[in-house]
């Protein structure tokens, strides 16, 4: 019965202990809060105006800085470093801007907007944890500066003009054999704006730290732009790239010997020949004549130049003769013309043509490699120049030609006048152009994998050629 007493006063005397020690803990607390409050406020007042001590800006002090204090103090620091040096490069390409002008520097508004308003907050608890961790331990804030991106795009811009280049997409549709339309595709590229500022801004705190005019160089980074369509996706016929090249010039043509060369090259291009084909220039044209739309120009025929159906036709067999060579294809037949024709030597030495006369003179050429390859056309109006593109695969082969030699030189016989009653009297008409006649010969060698497949020479005899007038005799 003691015993049970006992523990019921020990019980009491517990309850009304923690009663006490509740009451006494929320007065320290309730005294502490109070206390701190009302430091805080005369803190607070001591500090009106200003920045809290112990506040730094990239170990900078500011503590108890005026607004106009701290902006006067990051516009100094900016003068000190405005005639640093940028220098963008891109090659031998370089443009270079200071600082100044680039508008580049400490943001000083916004350093007076972070530093004034940091412990002012709407929230009582953490401004008083950032005071006094500011107080006792420091709070050292990173550097707001600001540049021009408008200036920076404006000293970009000229490399943007000479690199920026949109990726092309692969066109390849094909119908019953040919090619009906076909366009390779082409990476693009463009200037990595954005890598180049994320360079520059990250030169910015050493300029800012060391407080003096440097000279700072930020390359040009130019990225790759790929294209939707590649040329491997948009076919399945191994044709993914240029394997060969011919050109040749036509000026001072006359229209009906252009309109035959533009006729010409639209028969053969889009045109597809199989690996181990054997491709013919005259099947692929077809045939010559005011039928399928040839004008009348000058062609040569029983050993003269004459009006005839398709001049001008032979500018594409020599075209497309200088892409084989180029390509580093077997060509199996091909004839030069009679005598030097003027047209082809405009963009290249002697011995670089081919004649046709379909169905007896023809140019031949085997696709020994293991892929389709595709011929390609262009003209060029404004130079007067044609252009042939063969695509396909590369397959490591590489090609050597020699300069052309001539040898056996034969001057044009004289001027040969020759009346015409058809003509009118006094009129005067020349209808053959004199030429020297010469051998011209050049080799071609071709390697593939360091062995060689091909080593040929090809060699021109151009008979001498006189000029003929015609001379009017008609009353």
């Amino acid at each position: 019965m003691k015993q049970t007493k006992k523990l019921q006063t020990r019980k009491k005397f517990i309850i009304q202990a923690s009663k006490a020690f509740f009451w006494f803990a929320t007065g320290v607390m309730l005294a502490i809060f109070l206390l701190t409050s009302f430091t805080f406020f005369i803190y607070e007042k001591v500090n009106s105006g200003v920045v809290y001590p112990g506040i730094t800006i990239n170990n900078i002090n500011v503590g108890r800085y005026t607004p106009e204090k701290i902006e006067e103090l990051f516009v100094k620091k900016n003068e000190a470093i405005g005639d640093t040096q940028f220098t963008f490069a891109l090659g031998n390409d370089v443009a270079t801007i200071s600082a100044k002008d680039l508008e580049f520097g400490y943001d000083q508004d916004l350093i007076v907007k972070q530093t004034i308003s940091l412990g002012r907050s709407d929230n009582f608890l953490s401004n008083t944890s950032i005071v006094f961790q500011a107080y006792f331990n420091g709070i050292n804030l990173p550097p707001a500066y600001h540049y021009s991106e408008e200036i920076l795009n404006k000293t970009l811009a000229q490399f943007i003009e000479k690199v920026n280049k949109e990726p092309v997409d692969a066109l390849f549709n094909f119908q019953n054999g040919k090619v009906l339309a076909f366009k390779p595709s082409e990476e693009g590229k463009a200037v990595d704006v954005e890598t180049v500022k994320k360079n520059l801004a990250s030169q910015f705190e050493k300029i800012l730290l060391n407080q003096k005019p440097q000279k700072i160089i930020i390359p040009i980074i130019v990225k790759i732009l790929a294209p939707r369509v590649t040329t491997d996706q948009a076919n399945n016929l191994g044709i993914k790239e240029l394997i060969g090249k011919g050109t040749s010039l036509f000026q001072h043509s006359i229209p009906q010997r252009i309109f035959n060369i533009t006729l010409a090259a639209s028969r053969i291009n889009g045109v597809l020949i199989a690996p181990s084909e054997t491709f013919s220039f005259d099947k692929a044209l077809g045939d010559v004549s005011a039928f399928t739309g040839y004008q009348q120009a000058y062609i040569i025929q029983n050993g003269k130049t004459v009006l005839g159906d398709g001049g001008g036709v032979c500018q594409v067999s020599t075209t497309f003769f200088r892409a084989l060579l180029d390509a580093g294809l077997p060509i199996t037949e091909r004839r030069a013309h009679a005598y030097r024709v003027g047209y082809y030597e405009q963009d290249s030495p002697p011995g670089l043509d081919a004649t046709v006369y379909v169905p007896s003179v023809d140019l031949k050429f085997k696709n020994d490699t293991n892929d389709y390859i595709l011929i390609q056309t262009e003209l060029d109006p404004n130079v007067q120049q044609l252009l042939v593109f063969l695509y396909g695969t590369k397959d490591n082969r590489s090609v050597q030609l020699t300069a052309p030699v001539i040898t056996n030189r034969i001057s044009a016989p004289a001027d040969s006048y020759q009346d015409d009653p058809t003509l009118q009297k006094g009129v005067v008409k020349q209808t053959d152009f004199k030429a020297d006649g010469a051998t011209v010969s050049f080799t071609r060698e071709v390697t593939k994998d360091g062995k060689k497949i091909i080593s040929e020479k090809f060699v021109s005899n151009y008979a001498p050629w006189q000029s003929v007038f015609l001379r009017g005799t008609k009353e």
